[in-house]
């Protein structure tokens, strides 16, 4: 809740680099839904990925593990948890399903947040409660003595601090004054230093992530894990985690180390997205109707260019042939010669012939 107290978010100035990730992230956002509008029958093998890996990475950072044999059945299927590790993939993998499921119904309030520790802690004592006593984020280091590297929200104060966090966040959403993935970070990083739950808090405040980027139209963790992205850059999360935690019970933290990190693993699942989409094999037509809906959604003129950015996966030679053939039937016609030629559509709507 620090975050959002005192008008922090509003006065904060966002460097070059983060307005630059933010813009190249809302220019992907464009791409990605038009990929998965116009071809979402190729997309089926990247989405049961992303959920395997999404479930194994972020119960593998917290040091949940079961066997590589075990992991796909007790994701996709209906194998039997054997102990308490595999109940606790398997919780994972139901907080995912909800949030895939219908997002825009899940209202980020206290007992969401308690309802997801209660499917990811399984049998534990204390799953889906709030923290009973005080704790420490410590460092652990070989041959050295634990480190306290910060000391999150008292025990006694957390429900009061994430009711407050809860409601400053919904309400900065509604007001939609701030980009909405500063207000998401600046969200998941209150989070994880109020740190209201004994154990857990990482795997909740990735469910969290992943919740707050869907309502606000990211859905790209749908066939790229998040999860993933962080585990492979766990020293990356800790250090931003670290720095940006610095101050925060006195609201002078600085959110940027966080934001920019935050923004950075976005960032590249889209740019991953855009990679593995055009490597799946897809159906016969599904790339030429992207591109046709593409060059629709243009102006009267648009580039080669211009439709290679909009269409990831879809290669430059594939998008010639496509022009060729609208330029036969004449839907369009090319204005210039070289791969700098403006191209000129016969009418608002493109006519196929």
């Amino acid at each position: 809740m620090m975050s959002f107290r005192n008008n922090r978010l509003r006065d904060l100035q966002l460097p070059m680099s983060s307005v630059w990730l933010s813009n190249d992230i809302a220019e992907a956002k464009g791409r990605h839904e038009l990929y998965v509008r116009q071809a979402p029958q190729i997309l089926k093998v990247l989405r049961e990925t992303a959920l395997i890996q999404s479930v194994e990475s972020s119960n593998r950072i917290e040091g949940v593990t079961v066997s590589p044999e075990r992991l796909r059945p007790l994701v996709l299927g209906n194998t039997k948890p054997r102990d308490r590790s595999e109940q606790e993939i398997q919780g994972y993998r139901r907080a995912l399903a909800q949030i895939h499921a219908t997002p825009e119904k899940l209202e980020i309030t206290p007992r969401l947040l308690l309802e997801f520790h209660a499917l990811i802690q399984g049998d534990s004592g204390d799953a889906g409660q709030w923290k009973r006593v005080d704790n420490e984020i410590v460092e652990l280091r070989p041959g050295a003595a634990p480190v306290v590297r910060f000391r999150p929200t008292p025990a006694a104060h957390t429900p009061t601090a994430i009711s407050e966090l809860c409601t400053a966040y919904e309400r900065t959403i509604a007001e939609r004054g701030l980009p909405s993935l500063l207000t998401i970070a600046a969200l998941v990083l209150d989070f994880l230093c109020i740190h209201p739950f004994r154990d857990g808090n990482g795997r909740v405040s990735r469910l969290l992530s992943l919740l707050a980027l869907y309502q606000q139209g990211h859905f790209v963790g749908r066939y790229v894990s998040l999860e993933r992205l962080v585990e492979q850059d766990r020293e990356g999360y800790y250090e931003s985690l670290g720095t940006s935690s610095q101050g925060w019970h006195e609201g002078v933290h600085d959110l940027l180390p966080w934001l920019n990190y935050f923004l950075s693993v976005l960032h590249r699942a889209y740019r991953d997205f855009e990679t593995r989409a055009g490597e799946v094999k897809s159906p016969r037509g599904a790339k030429t109707a992207l591109v046709e809906s593409a060059i629709d959604q243009r102006g009267a003129e648009f580039s080669l260019a211009d439709i290679l950015r909009a269409c990831p996966g879809v290669s430059q030679d594939m998008i010639r042939r496509v022009l060729r053939t609208l330029q036969r039937n004449g839907a369009v016609r090319c204005l210039g010669r070289g791969p700098g030629a403006r191209w000129r559509k016969a009418g608002n709507t493109l006519k196929r012939g």
